[in-house]
């Protein structure tokens, strides 16, 4: 026998089509590895987007997501376009996401505690009331006015991936604050979107939206964990919530917020009861079906440690991050330039919100948290410096996903005014990824402290 069977020949044609498989699919297992490959993928999905809304074929993409479908039986039938069924339907299930996040880091992640919670809640505060009040003033009088809350947004996704590509530079602390800033600003932007982007409210379907909340409360109350009736319990909600005249779409915030976070029970007992179940079964049984019901008995004993929340978030994470997500990007980015000048950016719209996003994010997270710091006698996050910070700030301002969701609320009538924002959108958040790339990898002193 070969003392190194790594270097044996393979003889077998059916050994040799495993070993080509794996070195096809290598480079996209390699990617899908890496930190930043959602930030990417989002990003070549918009870069596609221009492109084709520009070319010869930019009629094929309005086409597309204009295109009409209908569900229903005869009598009772809805039509929609395949971009509403993107932006009104799919994207509930970015939003759930969201609300399993929220939750995870209030009960069990960084923002648990208040003392770990206090300084990213007022940096948010500050990436949003400042951003906010500059795009107000700029527009204010005009009817762009309705799109204050757009540039209040952090794209998550992208702004962790900038720093991915400066890691060396950027303390883990650091990733850390921006990530819970995110949550707090997202939390911010669901209840902006609640508040303001509604359609009028209609009482009747608000006490159902009410009453499926209590299923929901239940279902979190008894522990369900199957996914079937959190499901029908969702698209409850959401149909309950989209004649209420809230945005459906936080249907699933509230859907995720109700999942259970914590294990049923201790591992220390779940570890007990399979070490007396295995000194139970004296031998191994040769009953096929004796060793499913075995293996079946130690899966569902080991799922009792693995709380829902977690299980639900690593089925849908993939999904949305590199499905859900890069298709909302596609549909919602397409602009045609035609007839666009450089002009165009100088209006006041699309100058409220690259002002905001670029300006009003970095002056308030940076200036928000340096005083709260100074004044508290707090370490900075991660122990970084004031041009780390100044860096993160910067990136921040990158808010694409959240940004071109509110905008399509604010001026889903006017497409005009739609299309001016989304412009804004891409200048604000591209200048922003550029200018904090840049502070933190040639400008910002390297990484001292985690």
């Amino acid at each position: 026998m070969d003392p190194n069977p790594t270097t044996a020949p393979r003889t077998h044609s059916k050994a040799a089509v495993p070993a080509l498989f794996q070195a096809a699919i290598a480079p996209l297992q390699a990617f899908f590895r890496l930190q930043a490959s959602s930030g990417i993928l989002l990003a070549l999905c918009a870069v596609a987007a221009m492109l084709w809304a520009n070319s010869a074929w930019a009629d094929t993409y309005a086409r597309l997501f204009g295109a009409r479908l209908e569900l229903g039986l005869e009598g009772a039938r809805t039509s929609f376009t395949f971009q509403q069924l993107i932006n009104d339907g799919l994207m509930t299930l970015f939003f759930f996401l969201v609300g399993m996040e929220v939750k995870r880091e209030l009960s069990a992640g960084e923002l648990r505690t208040p003392a770990r919670a206090v300084l990213p809640l007022i940096a948010a505060l500050g990436g949003m009331l400042v951003p906010a009040a500059l795009y107000a003033a700029i527009n204010r009088g005009t009817p762009a006015l309705a799109g204050w809350a757009i540039p209040m947004a952090t794209d998550i996704a992208f702004a962790i991936g900038c720093l991915t590509l400066v890691k060396a530079r950027v303390g883990h602390g650091l990733v850390v604050f921006l990530t819970a800033l995110a949550i707090f600003d997202d939390i911010g932007g669901i209840l902006v979107i609640a508040l303001f982007y509604g359609t009028g409210l209609h009482v009747d379907w608000l006490v159902a939206s009410a009453a499926v909340v209590g299923a929901l409360w239940l279902l979190n109350r008894f522990y369900v964990r199957n996914g079937v009736a959190w499901l029908l319990a969702g698209a409850a909600l959401w149909y309950a919530m989209h004649h209420a005249g809230i945005h459906a779409t936080l249907a699933g915030v509230v859907v995720g917020l109700c999942i259970p976070s914590r294990p049923t029970r201790l591992g220390r007992e779940v570890l007990e009861d399979l070490s007396t179940y295995v000194q139970g079964c004296t031998r191994e049984s040769e009953d096929e079906s004796m060793r499913g019901a075995q293996l079946l008995y130690i899966e569902d004993r080991l799922e009792e440690l693995e709380p829902p929340l977690n299980r639900f978030e690593h089925l849908w994470r993939g999904w949305v991050a590199y499905g859900i997500v890069p298709l909302f990007a596609l549909a919602n980015s397409g602009i045609s330039l035609s007839g666009m000048g450089w002009s165009d950016l100088l209006g006041p719209l699309p100058l409220g919100i690259i002002v905001g996003l670029f300006v009003g994010k970095q002056v308030g997270i940076f200036s928000f948290t340096a005083i709260t710091v100074r004044l508290a006698g707090t370490r900075m996050p991660g122990g970084a410096g004031l041009g780390q910070l100044h860096g993160v700030s910067v990136v921040a301002g990158i808010g694409f996903t959240v940004a071109l969701f509110v905008a399509g609320l604010a001026f889903d009538e006017r497409p005009e005014l739609l299309t001016q924002a989304k412009l804004g959108i891409l200048v604000g958040s591209v200048l922003s990824a550029l200018v904090g790339y840049v502070l933190l990898r040639f400008v910002a002193k390297p990484a001292t402290a985690a």
